[in-house]
């Protein structure tokens, strides 16, 4: 595998493709947190760039990593290993928003118009969230919940990424690595080992239960969904919130009940084949032997990690699907 970094200087006038150690991890993670990118250069008389320095990023040919030097740590024999984010970096910023009528995506291209972040595809979220307020949140805060509101009032699924210097949003049927009969296979083969965990400990609730005072007839309106027989296996397991004015609770809490009425099960794929399609987000198939259980499904990236060395190039997985949460 070829690999290329270039490192700008603090200008951006100049790039450079500095003697990178191997070693080079690129990390991502499905909620919360920005694409990271840690490599260790040889430091010489010419290399010049300092935080804020522009990072670029290829693996034969294709445009894996781009963003933004954040930290350097550099030792007595010239080695400076660095620490770059992505654009998504930049939703750690804290905000106040009071905004109505949006749906997430446009939610995404106000906070980006607002912050200068460039933006890619944007896939249209359909859910319009009727009003909302974000006070001291981050800007990831802010678009989480407008994911986890569509999630919880359509159950579709959407996908934040930084695509190689651009924001993107993307519904899970546009994360599949591959194509029909070709897609990526994680198996016995190519995931040397695994961790796989149940329960109901985390994320399951049998019960759900949703109020809204309704300011028009001064009631309290109830809303509740559950499972008889869940209840009976495993005791009450309640989920409580809210509605805001709007919001459809039946079906919300409809949806809440088919989303966490299960048990969790939690897997996690080390030392896998290396393959830079994948990432945080992406859909896999995996076909593995779990004891208890076999699996053959596509199943979601929560959080992926990849380690790039000579000739040598492997990923650990932690995986979502079904009943699966990462």
């Amino acid at each position: 595998m070829n690999i290329e970094i270039l490192v700008g200087n603090e200008t951006g006038t100049r790039a450079y493709l500095p003697a990178v150690e191997e070693g080079i991890e690129w990390t991502t993670e499905r909620k919360g947190a920005p694409g990271k990118l840690v490599f260790k250069v040889v430091k010489d008389d010419l290399l010049d760039f300092s935080e804020g320095s522009a990072v670029r990023m290829k693996a034969d040919g294709r445009g894996i990593f781009f963003g933004f030097v954040f930290k350097q740590q550099r030792d007595r024999e010239g080695i400076i290993t660095v620490t770059a984010y992505d654009q998504l970096r930049y939703l750690k910023n804290k905000d106040t928003k009071v905004y109505e009528g949006k749906t997430a995506a446009q939610l995404i291209r106000m906070l980006a118009k607002d912050f200068a972040l460039n933006v890619g595809t944007l896939e249209d979220t359909g859910y319009v969230i009727p009003s909302r307020v974000e006070e001291d949140s981050s800007l990831f805060e802010m678009i989480e919940n407008a994911l986890d509101q569509t999630l919880t009032n359509t159950g579709e699924m959407y996908v934040l990424y930084d695509d190689f210097g651009k924001l993107a949003l993307k519904h899970l049927s546009s994360m599949y690595v591959g194509a029909p009969g070709a897609y990526l296979m994680i198996d016995e083969d190519t995931g040397e080992n695994y961790e796989y965990t149940s329960s109901i400990d985390d994320s399951t609730y049998n019960k759900i239960k949703l109020t809204y005072d309704n300011e028009d007839t001064g009631k309290r309106e109830v809303y509740i969904a559950q499972d008889g027989s869940n209840i009976y296996r495993w005791g009450v397991l309640q989920y409580f919130d809210t509605l805001s004015k709007g919001e459809n609770g039946r079906a919300k809490a409809d949806a809440l009940l088919k989303l966490y009425n299960k048990k969790t099960r939690n897997l996690k794929i080390t030392n896998a084949f290396g393959d830079s399609r994948v990432r945080a987000g992406s859909m896999v198939v995996v076909n593995l032997d779990l004891g208890d259980t076999r699996l053959k499904n596509f199943m979601l990236v929560e959080k992926c990690r990849h380690i790039f060395k000579e000739n040598h190039h492997r990923m650990e997985l932690t995986l979502r699907g079904g009943e699966f949460i990462g």
